[in-house]
């Protein structure tokens, strides 16, 4: 059975699939800002596309929930918020967490090699995102992304995959903005090596509570920001969320 692809994933190499991709970035990098309108009869020269191409790329970013559309008002940037991320977080935690159980268990050679080299490239990434963070972040991102996703690739669940997949996209802005701040102290790398350490001994619920506080943390580290950078300001929760 074949999974419904996230539009990110599924997009041709097209005047459709360049469209996409440079207003996604766009957006992930805050020059789109969250809750600006996007007027298809402005953005279309910014981009170099027709209208009806240009309405095809936001459809497939509406479809990424980064963008919303509101009928006759249009398409909008998706805001971004504290309780939004606290909801990502959160079943983020619940999904993430049981895939690395079920990983753990059924976990091969194969498995431990992919995760250790999937570390090491992670580290040399985040060497090079010290010296440059506003300009190495898409590289740590592509390497921090492929560390979590070998952590949990022997997991047979192919819609704990999927779902997550949503989840790890949905908390990019938000990660990206700790990265490129942070706004509290943390030593990454050493969270990142000790949730590796536990996996490879079998240690499960010390992996998946290493994991819980990893995610958890820069939930906290994203109600340290400014509050101006948030378009819905709400309240946020009063603590981070339990694994």
């Amino acid at each position: 059975m074949e999974l419904p692809p996230l539009a990110h994933s599924a997009t041709p190499t097209t005047l459709v699939g360049t469209a996409y991709a440079a207003l996604r970035r766009d957006i992930i990098e805050g020059r789109l800002a969250p809750g600006s309108r996007l007027r298809v009869e402005h953005l279309k020269d910014s981009y170099g596309v027709g209208a009806g191409t240009l309405r095809e790329a936001l459809s497939l970013l509406v479809s990424d929930a980064l963008v919303v559309s509101q009928g006759q008002r249009g398409f909008h940037v998706t805001p971004i918020s504290m309780e939004d991320f606290y909801d990502i977080t959160r079943n983020r935690i619940l999904l993430e967490c049981e895939a690395l159980r079920q990983a753990i268990q059924t976990g091969d050679d194969v498995w431990e090699s992919r995760i250790i080299a999937a570390f090491h490239r992670l580290s040399r990434a985040e060497e090079r995102l010290a010296s440059n963070p506003i300009n190495r972040f898409d590289e740590w991102e592509d390497r921090n992304r492929e560390f979590h996703q070998a952590l949990i690739s022997a997991c047979t669940s192919r819609w704990m995959h999927h779902f997550l997949g949503i989840l790890y996209q949905q908390a990019e802005r938000y990660r990206r903005l700790v990265v490129t701040r942070k706004p509290i102290p943390r030593d990454v790398h050493d969270e990142h090596r000790a949730i590796l350490e536990a996996a490879l001994a079998r240690d499960a619920d010390r992996a998946s509570a290493l994991l819980a506080d990893h995610i958890s943390t820069t939930y906290e580290a994203v109600k340290h920001l400014p509050p101006d950078l948030f378009t819905n300001h709400g309240q946020a929760a009063e603590s981070a969320p339990a694994a």
